[in-house]
């Protein structure tokens, strides 16, 4: 995808954020997004989307096996989470000093 139309998302790697639809959805507990997958606009969310992926035996893994691993979900199913209003909450960005940041709408703190 060329940086002309790459698009913008207000979630980070690092965030604290709540799944809103799907099989893992639950509104009261934040998770970490490990990884944000700009191009296909898709997240992988700590302990979301299990899915069980068969391995050959390698040089790190060599039993190999059946492994665990975090699929990508739709960036549109996670929200990110406010602390101080201790909700999921939508974001609105403004400059500061010339710097963009990332605001709660709900309870208007500035989201690190």
């Amino acid at each position: 995808m060329s940086n002309r139309f790459k698009p913008k998302y207000n979630i980070k790697k690092g965030d604290k954020v709540v799944v809103i639809a799907g099989d893992d959805k639950d509104l009261k507990k934040p998770r970490t997004v490990l990884q944000v997958i700009i191009d296909k606009g898709r997240v992988v969310v700590e302990g979301v989307n299990i899915v069980s992926k068969h391995t050959k035996p390698s040089a790190t893994n060599t039993k190999g096996g059946i492994v665990k691993v975090e699929a990508p979900i739709h960036i549109s199913n996670v929200q990110l989470w406010d602390a101080k209003a201790g909700a999921p909450a939508r974001i609105k960005r403004t400059r500061d000093n010339g710097k963009l940041v990332r605001i709660s709408k709900k309870s208007g703190e500035a989201i690190k």
